[in-house]
């Protein structure tokens, strides 16, 4: 599943925008929606990772049983996204450049994978070092 949301970020990376990447899938491991960080594409700020994805998957009935697949820790903004409509299951790809809100979703009750993976942790080690300023403003800083 994380395979889907790489390719996702590197899709994104090849556009000019962040390297960020998620998909949104059902509890069987169908693929509901993946999308990218578009902030800088669409020049939206709320276009993240994660709510393209979700407004990519459609309505669903619910999402209880869907598993949110990111790149990188999910953001406040994110994380409220997830909390907001009761998305089972977050798989990050890694949090090390980036500590994001998942800790507070596993508080409340959202189960939390963090699997470090060194192709995202590279990818986005590389573009925060070549890219500051962008980085600061995607973050809100």
């Amino acid at each position: 599943m994380l395979d889907v949301a790489v390719e996702e970020a590197r899709k994104g990376a090849s556009e000019g925008g962040i390297p960020i990447g998620a998909a949104l899938f059902s509890a069987e491991g169908s693929l509901l929606g993946s999308g990218r960080n578009r902030r800088v594409q669409l020049g939206d700020p709320s276009v993240h990772a994660e709510t393209d994805a979700f407004r990519n998957a459609g309505r669903q009935r619910g999402y209880r049983s869907t598993i949110m697949v990111t790149t990188l820790s999910p953001c406040w903004y994110c994380s409220g996204l997830i909390r907001q409509f009761n998305i089972g299951a977050v798989v990050i790809g890694e949090s090390r450049t980036f500590h994001g809100g998942h800790d507070w979703l596993a508080e409340n009750g959202v189960t939390v994978t963090v699997l470090d993976d060194q192709r995202c942790a590279s990818m986005m080690g590389e573009f925060i070092v070549s890219n500051p300023d962008l980085w600061a403003e995607d973050i809100g800083e």
